[in-house]
This record gives structure tokens, C-alpha cells and sequence, in this order.
């Protein structure tokens, strides 16, 4: 793995600086600012307006992270990604801080903020490398979560497929199947839990096996069917359905010859016994009970 602290001056990063809805990049083209995984800006005014007061003070920013991209000489924002659109938008002239615009400062002032040195890691290496340390790196401000650390690594047309049915705020994966799953698709989960169902929780195996193909339809359509299973097994939904490991349940009794009916009387039995603690264990028990008799206490917290 090779990281090298480079200083590149804000008149270098804001270049050629785009935002719109292809993406938002910047350093004359080069800099990929806001990659696939990337979550989209958040910084409240006082955040933003904070960067650019640490910059006209000239105090020192935290240190940012690029990661060396396909195309060479060309990178993507890894850690960052706020502070550096924050810098961007207000020399672009897009707000203004106390009523004054960046176009409004008097020239010694410009040149102070054109010439001030943000201090960036570059990093190149395998991507098990890569992924060691961006584990590494994710301890301060918004981290990120595994699978968006996973999606730096392993992004590729696979993956830009994956998030469109599994990462989106409304998603075909939220649409079908949010009552069952926890976490939300924008920070991955979905996604993630997709994955770790179809490969037996071997996440970046899958994506890097999966990583240059141009659909995901596998995914996809696996997850079709797991959510088809539960819905016909179990039709009628409780709250307790939602965030139990179904795909591991899906890969092991999905041809088991299961009466929907009898398994909602027996439900419906267990919901009521005062002595079950444990009403989402239920679930899990009347698919996987061998023999008959196994006490449902097995499943308590």
C-alpha cells in the first residue's frame, strides 16, 4: 500500500470545479469529489460557514484523503467530501458569509484563500489493501459504514447496477421488502444484507467476483426470491418479521414443503403463551423445529 501526504492549494482544487447531477468533481477534471459510495452533502450553514472561517484564519483543516482511481492520474475523495465542496461552492460564488461573497473580498484575501494548502493523503494498492485502510482512516466525523468503505473498494459496473436497485432512498429493494429488513438503503444496508444472504456473509468475495460484470441480476433476482418466500410462508405480517436473518432461513429450507396455514395457527398459539418472551424468535422456531417438541425457550433472549 503506498501513501504519500501531498499539499495541494484551493486554486487547484476548485479548477474546473462542476456540480450537477453527472457528479461533482473538480482539480481540472481529475478529482472525482463526490464517488458512487459517497453520501450526499450534509453540512448544515454554520458547518459550512465554519470551513471557510478556518481557512480565512488560516487554521489548519484535518487531513483529507483521495485514493488513486481507474483512469490514471485521476482520484476520488475517500475522506473529505464536505469540506471540500464547502471550499468549492464559496469560491464558485454559490453563498456568501457576514453578506460577503468570495468575489466581494478585497484581492490580498483571495489570494489568502486561493493559496491556502489542504493537506491530502493519496493512496494506491490492492484492494484488500485499500480496504485495510480506509478501515483504518474511518474514525473521525461521519464515518463511513462497512459497505460503504466495501463500495470504494470494489466499485466497478456491478455496482453501480447493485445500488440502483438496492441503495437509493426508494428503491426496488426498499419497495418490496422495508418491512422486513432494518437499516435504510442510502447508508447500504440493503445492499449489504443482500449480499451477505446470497454468498454466506463472504461480502467481498462476492463483490469482487461480481465487480467488472455489467448487471446484477443475480442479486437481484435472488432477492425476489427470498422476499417471495417470506411473504408466501408468512402472509400475515407482523412487526416482529422485521430485521430476522431470512435469507439464511431462504438458503437452508427454501424446499421444505411448509403449510402456510398450519404455520400461522401455530404462530398465532406461541404469540399468545405469556410464557414466550421472545415474540421475533417465533419465527425462526416453527421453520427450524426438529423434532416437534423443541422448546421455543431455545429462542429466548
Amino acid at each position: 500500500m503506498n501513501i504519500t501526504l501531498k499539499e495541494i492549494p484551493i486554486r487547484d482544487i476548485v479548477e474546473k470545479y462542476m456540480n450537477d447531477d453527472d457528479g461533482v468533481t473538480g482539480y481540472n477534471g481529475r478529482l472525482n469529489i463526490r464517488p458512487k459510495y459517497q453520501r450526499e452533502f450534509v453540512y448544515k450553514e454554520e458547518q459550512r460557514n465554519e470551513v471557510i472561517n478556518t481557512v480565512r484564519k488560516n487554521f489548519p483543516l484535518n487531513v483529507m484523503y483521495w485514493v488513486e482511481s481507474d483512469t490514471e492520474d485521476t482520484y476520488e475523495v475517500l475522506d473529505g467530501q464536505q469540506r471540500t465542496i464547502s471550499i468549492c461552492e464559496y469560491v464558485s460564488g454559490n453563498f456568501s458569509i457576514n453578506a460577503k461573497y468570495f468575489h466581494s473580498l478585497q484581492d490580498d484575501e483571495i489570494e489568502q484563500i486561493l493559496n491556502y494548502k489542504l493537506m491530502v493523503y493519496f493512496c494506491n494498492g490492492t484492494d484488500s489493501e485499500k480496504l485495510d485502510w480506509f478501515k483504518t482512516i474511518n474514525i473521525a466525523g461521519e464515518k463511513l459504514e462497512p459497505q460503504e468503505l466495501r463500495n470504494a473498494v470494489y466499485t466497478g459496473p456491478w455496482l453501480t447496477e447493485a445500488k440502483r436497485h438496492f441503495s437509493k432512498k426508494d428503491c426496488a429493494a426498499y419497495n418490496i421488502a422495508n418491512k422486513y429488513l432494518t437499516g435504510t438503503p442510502i447508508r447500504q444496508d440493503y445492499l449489504e444484507t443482500a449480499i451477505k444472504w446470497i454468498n454466506n456473509n463472504k461480502i467481498e468475495d462476492y463483490m469482487a467476483d461480481n465487480q467488472y460484470n455489467k448487471n446484477c441480476n443475480e442479486l437481484w433476482l435472488y432477492f425476489n426470491s427470498v422476499i417471495t418466500w417470506i411473504k408466501t410462508l408468512f402472509p400475515k405480517y407482523r412487526k416482529e418479521m422485521k430485521g430476522i436473518d431470512w435469507g439464511k432461513l431462504y438458503n437452508k429450507y427454501k424446499d421444505e414443503l411448509f403449510d402456510a396455514n398450519t404455520i400461522e395457527k401455530e404462530i398465532q398459539t406461541l404469540i399468545q403463551d405469556e410464557e414466550v418472551n421472545n415474540k421475533k424468535g417465533i419465527y425462526t422456531f416453527v421453520i427450524t423445529r426438529e423434532p416437534r417438541y423443541l422448546s421455543l425457550r431455545a429462542f429466548d433472549d
